[in-house]
């Protein structure tokens, strides 16, 4: 994922460009502070993805938004990531085609997700031959949507969305690796015991994998990986 950085602080780039580089498979290719550099810059590096501030000095992040969206199979995304919460600006940036809004300040974890959904999406637009109904469902499927089989929806009863997503996000953000139900429990701040139902849930869905680790005396580790 190829990713070009927008923002007129200095600073808060430098920050953004540090989030994208830990990521796996991610890097910056550019970094802009104004509008029209933006642009030129997209149209020089083609970015799989472009990290945009609303608030730049020579022109608004929503016009730089429309001119990177004309339409074409090889626009890039753009995450908006910005101070501004005014309605108005979230809704020009929904009709202009964003993948997603951030509202600063926000938790790398914020960040990197929207940045996984973007490699994802990548990559099942460029699996694609003929596109089935459950394929553009799954592509249209909103902000928050994630690959099928992945998601927290449909719960057994007493389980909820919120922890399910929080849960589904400490093991996203352990890519490659697995945790056990007491790792997964402290990351989330919740008991050992909530953690691994809701761990075994996902496993019950495909959301994630499991594994025994044997060793010592006693029953055998399980240990839990995200398989979306």
């Amino acid at each position: 994922m190829r990713v070009l950085v927008v923002d007129d602080d200095f600073m808060v780039a430098r920050v953004h460009s540090g989030y994208v580089e830990r990521i796996p498979d991610a890097t910056v290719v550019g970094v802009a502070h104004r509008g029209a550099e933006a642009l030129e810059l997209a149209a020089q590096l083609r970015p799989d993805l472009v990290l945009l501030d609303v608030y730049l000095p020579d022109m608004s992040g929503i016009d730089v938004l429309r001119g990177l969206r004309t339409g074409a199979a090889d626009d890039p995304f753009v995450l908006v990531v910005t101070a501004a919460d005014d309605a108005d600006t979230v809704a020009a940036a929904l009709h202009g085609g964003a993948l997603h809004y951030l509202v600063k300040p926000f938790a790398s974890a914020a960040l990197a997700e929207q940045v996984r959904r973007a490699m994802r999406m990548r990559s099942e637009l460029g699996g694609l031959g003929r596109a089935g109904q459950d394929d553009i469902d799954r592509l249209f499927g909103g902000a928050g949507a994630q690959p099928a089989g992945s998601g927290p929806e449909r719960l057994p009863k007493g389980l909820t969305t919120p922890t399910a997503e929080l849960v589904a996000r400490v093991l996203r953000e352990h890519p490659g690796d697995d945790l056990s139900a007491t790792e997964c429990a402290e990351a989330a701040s919740l008991s050992r015991v909530s953690a691994r139902r809701y761990l075994e849930h996902f496993v019950g869905t495909g959301a994630a994998t499991v594994r025994l680790r044997y060793g010592g005396t006693g029953r055998p580790e399980r240990r839990y990986r995200w398989a979306g």
